[in-house]
């Protein structure tokens, strides 16, 4: 996942802005507008987006196809994957912004009835138990077994840009944006109690079959897309597609994901 600037030479900056349907992000959308033009997508250059980071994945997805940067204004909590919002904000200073491109992870999914459904996601997989029983799993990369058995509430499979999320959450690891890792991570595992999960490539093909589709349902999640009732799961990088996102020259994504390294090993 390179990091780089954006663009090489200086630029007009010609946006299109989005931004979340709440109040927050519509008084920072206004104060935007009183220093910035809105551009139609046809016409931009860039694509701003006003929210959180939940927003932010929606937004890629839905506009990625015009094959345009995405700037993220945060009005969330976190916000991640956004930049912070300050009222002196000079977009002509966006000629010096870092861009990120991520790998989204894509998921194909066979379900009880064998129907096979589609998605991707830029943060993460989950594989979720859907009932009271805990969800009995076999895992794979490629012909390689990476765990027999697996009984626990489910299990995670993250990119760089998402293991600061959910994943670090379920105590996964912190990948670095340019690793070309995955991180495969257990949630609350009950056997083996100690399996702390595992690190693969992201050429891997991971495999997670449910070995009780009857009594142990499972769902599948990919960021926030759902299918219910899934017996087998395949996760690979999807390489055709490319999520280019901008940083502010001193937050950039990877700034960020090394302060999460140094305050997890802290704390």
């Amino acid at each position: 996942m390179p990091v780089r600037v954006w663009p090489r030479a200086p630029l007009m900056i010609n946006p299109f802005i989005v931004a979340d349907k709440n109040v927050r992000s519509n008084k920072i959308k206004n104060a935007v507008l009183k220093k910035e033009k809105t551009y139609s997508l046809a016409k931009s250059n860039l694509i701003i987006v006003i929210g959180g980071d939940g927003f932010m994945l929606e937004t890629l997805k839905k506009y990625n196809k015009y094959k345009k940067p995405f700037y993220g204004i945060n009005s969330g909590n976190y916000g991640f994957l956004m930049n912070k919002f300050s009222k002196k904000i000079d977009f002509k200073s966006l000629n010096q912004a870092r861009l990120v491109s991520i790998l989204p992870l894509e998921m194909s999914v066979k379900t009880k009835s064998n129907k096979v459904k589609k998605s991707i996601a830029i943060n993460e997989i989950s594989i979720l138990r859907q009932s009271r029983q805990t969800a009995s799993l076999t895992i794979s990369n490629g012909k390689k077994q990476i765990i027999k058995n697996l009984i626990s509430d489910g299990v995670l499979v993250s990119t760089p840009a998402g293991s600061t999320a959910y994943n670090l959450s379920v105590h996964g690891p912190i990948l670095s944006i340019d690793s070309n890792k995955l991180s495969i991570s257990p949630i609350s595992a009950f056997r083996p109690r100690r399996w702390k999960g595992k690190i693969v490539s992201d050429k891997s093909k991971i495999v997670i079959r449910n070995l009780n589709p009857i009594k142990r349902p499972i769902s599948a999640v990919a960021d926030n897309i759902e299918v219910r009732n899934a017996k087998t799961i395949f996760i690979k990088t999807n390489r055709k597609i490319r999520f280019n996102l901008l940083f502010d020259k001193n937050r950039s994504l990877q700034k960020k994901i090394k302060i999460e390294q140094l305050r997890n090993e802290t704390n």
